[in-house]
């Protein structure tokens, strides 16, 4: 088993399964990946619950609804211009795409939905892989600031400090099971909100597991 997997089993046995996204629906998951870009899931929740006492978040009503009362609605979200342009830009590639239906989009294999949905201005990477894994069931590896700063106090890094190398390090060493990833990602979450503080002794991974430094690849 290697380190890796080793704190994920200790993360698990800590904090139990953690019911990630917690969304009603694949588009709501697309939704709150977006919006939750530089703010806290409480200023998500705000605005993703706008949008459902409009009765409007649906791909179908979003993508026909005003950029102005978008903006009005998910305003609690911050940056809230960028993200309403944000969100019609998917929407726009959705409908262009594959006629406003997200079932026809899970078609793609996970390689080209990924390179497609990165085409969209104004999602990353760590937006684009959260969209793919939660919304689509896809096995890939979402790499954020709270697992890089986890792991990074562990001495577990890659050679090289890039998103890709990072999410190499995770995908090469675990089964690739959206499941585990799920799981793994939403347990570093809460992790980090719970007991990361710049690396400053809170943390029981650190008691339990030697500085050491992964193998790179």
């Amino acid at each position: 088993m290697s380190k890796i997997e080793e704190i994920f089993k200790v993360l698990f046995d800590k904090y139990g399964p953690q019911y990630w996204w917690p969304a009603d629906s694949p588009f709501e998951v697309i939704i709150g990946a977006i919006l939750t870009q530089n703010t806290n899931w409480n200023n998500v929740e705000k605005a993703i619950n706008n949008l459902k006492k409009e009765n409007i978040l649906s791909p179908e009503e979003l993508y026909k609804i005003d950029v102005n009362k978008l903006e009005t609605l998910i305003r609690s979200s911050g940056f809230y211009k960028i993200k309403a342009e944000r969100i019609k830009n998917f929407l726009n590639f959705l409908f262009e795409n594959y006629e406003g239906k997200l079932e026809k989009m899970n078609l793609e294999s996970t390689l080209n939905l990924r390179k497609k949905l990165l085409m969209i201005k104004g999602l990353g990477k760590e937006t684009v892989d959260s969209i793919i894994l939660y919304a689509f069931n896809r096995p890939i590896f979402v790499i954020d600031k709270y697992t890089r700063n986890i792991f990074t106090c562990l001495s577990l890094t890659p050679k090289v400090d890039s998103y890709d190398e990072w999410q190499n390090l995770f995908q090469k060493s675990l089964f690739p099971i959206y499941q585990l990833f799920n799981e793994y990602h939403a347990l570093l979450v809460r992790h980090a909100k719970e007991r990361c503080r710049k690396c400053e002794g809170n943390c029981f991974l650190k008691e339990i597991f030697f500085l050491e430094t992964l193998p790179t690849y």
